[in-house]
């Protein structure tokens, strides 16, 4: 039977996907895909055929800053601030 202690001496174990290193390489990529969304809505505005597709890269720049603010609210949150004594 396993003992329910949790020992002191060790560390608690930290998923990958929820590492400060892991939050910032999905930034950095969102930032590239918001990019690549804006000159996606760029050259839609400028040939007029493609004007009714803007709402594709649109919709590609609306998720990528959604999960840019998300990932940056997280890494907020494991900072939280000390009172000062």
């Amino acid at each position: 039977m396993p003992s329910n202690k949790n020992p002191v001496f060790r560390k608690a174990i930290i998923p990958w996907y929820n590492s400060i290193t892991a939050y910032i390489i999905v930034i950095v990529f969102m930032l590239l895909v918001l990019l690549f969304a804006l000159a996606g809505i760029s050259v839609a505005n400028a040939y007029p055929a493609y004007k009714s597709y803007v709402w594709v890269p649109a919709i590609l720049l609306v998720f990528s800053a959604g999960i840019i603010i998300t990932t940056m609210a997280r890494l907020i949150k494991r900072y939280p601030r000390k009172s000062s004594k």
